[in-house]
């Protein structure tokens, strides 16, 4: 699901709109026809969904073609989409987690499956097999999976980058009320959001918006390219940006952006340092341009895409995440076979080279 939205960055800027309407309106069928985007277009995919981008595609296709009929269409899809988030989602904080459908049949294989995956011993016992299930079905939605951040206990936090995207689609969807000539209240929704993201997930030590554990009822200390979202999605204040410029110090490198900073009790799982991933570089590319940080920008999108043509010259192909330290093809534990390919490595790639010719 995610990988289309970048993946129709690089369409847009190719002159192929036609292909990014027609995967957006692909998402749409699958909204309408499940209630909700699953993972991927297989039934495999339907026990979980992954980051909601949909109507960001919507808002950029819109805001070429203007073409209201369409976005009446698109905007139902939209709606259908947010109130799966907002009612199977939900947590007793009032922010949204990840999660998925848990098929009890399934446990037992899921859960070693899980753990053969990222080279962990699986429990054995049930209560534990089953959290296991719940942790890899939240980071699968994710669409980090998988990674250091939450250890084994992803289904127990709100993850910053869902709630500043679920504030984005509400700030798209007031939008296109307002295009369509229809009363709502999205808007409402959206500043409500942000209120409460200020209270629960902005931490004024960290100088960034972290994600929250709504079981501790505590904010994370883990530094990672997720405290973007917020400048991405426009979320954070002038002030709250500048300081959240200051921590991506923390995760640039030579040779690109890591998925997080360095620690020691990292899993060497490939979202974690230090490996690079065309996405996030959007995420933080966008952001900075969003507040006027136009020369970080530009940085950051040179060093993604001297990375991805250097290692095309030495391989023929381009890959679906690098190692932003010694610049080189990523491998880790849970996965040694690069992926090669991968659509939204081609996207950014056009992207930053787009941000480079400004």
């Amino acid at each position: 699901y995610w990988d289309t939205y970048f993946t129709n960055v690089g369409l847009i800027l190719s002159d192929r709109l036609d292909l990014a309407k027609n995967n957006t309106e692909n998402i749409a069928f699958m909204i309408n026809k499940y209630g909700y985007m699953p993972n991927g277009n297989r039934t495999y995919y339907l026990t979980r969904s992954q980051p909601p981008f949909f109507t960001l595609m919507v808002r950029e296709i819109y805001e070429i073609e203007h073409d209201k009929e369409w976005l009446k269409e698109m905007y139902a899809a939209g709606v259908k989409e947010y109130d799966f988030w907002i009612t199977e989602r939900i947590t007793e904080s009032g922010l949204c987690r990840y999660y998925g459908t848990i098929d009890e049949d399934m446990v037992s294989q899921r859960s070693h499956n899980f753990c053969k995956r990222i080279k962990i011993d699986c429990p054995e016992d049930y209560e534990s097999q089953f959290k296991i299930v719940e942790n890899a079905l939240a980071v699968c939605e994710s669409g980090w999976d998988c990674n250091s951040r939450f250890g084994l206990r992803n289904q127990e936090y709100n993850w910053v980058e869902l709630n500043a995207l679920l504030f984005g689609m509400e700030e798209n969807l007031a939008f296109f009320a307002n295009e369509l000539g229809l009363e709502s209240d999205w808007q409402k929704k959206a500043d409500d959001r942000k209120a409460l993201m200020n209270k629960l997930c902005w931490n004024e030590a960290f100088g960034m918006f972290a994600d929250y554990n709504f079981v501790e009822k505590k904010m994370s200390d883990f530094v990672s390219c997720a405290s973007a979202y917020a400048m991405f999605t426009g979320l954070c204040t002038e002030t709250q940006a500048a300081k959240t410029v200051k921590l991506l110090e923390k995760l640039e490198q030579t040779y690109g952006v890591a998925a997080c900073e360095k620690r020691d009790d990292l899993m060497d799982l490939q979202w974690d340092y230090p490996h690079g991933w065309a996405c996030l570089h959007h995420i933080i590319i966008s952001g900075l341009k969003r507040y006027g940080y136009n020369e970080d920008a530009k940085r950051i999108a040179k060093k993604y895409c001297d990375t991805v043509e250097r290692n095309f010259l030495k391989t023929n192909t381009v890959w679906e995440k690098y190692n932003v330290v010694t610049g080189e093809v990523s491998v880790t534990k849970e996965n040694m076979i690069p992926t090669s390919m991968m659509g939204w490595s081609a996207g950014i790639y056009l992207y930053g080279l787009s941000q480079l010719e400004k």
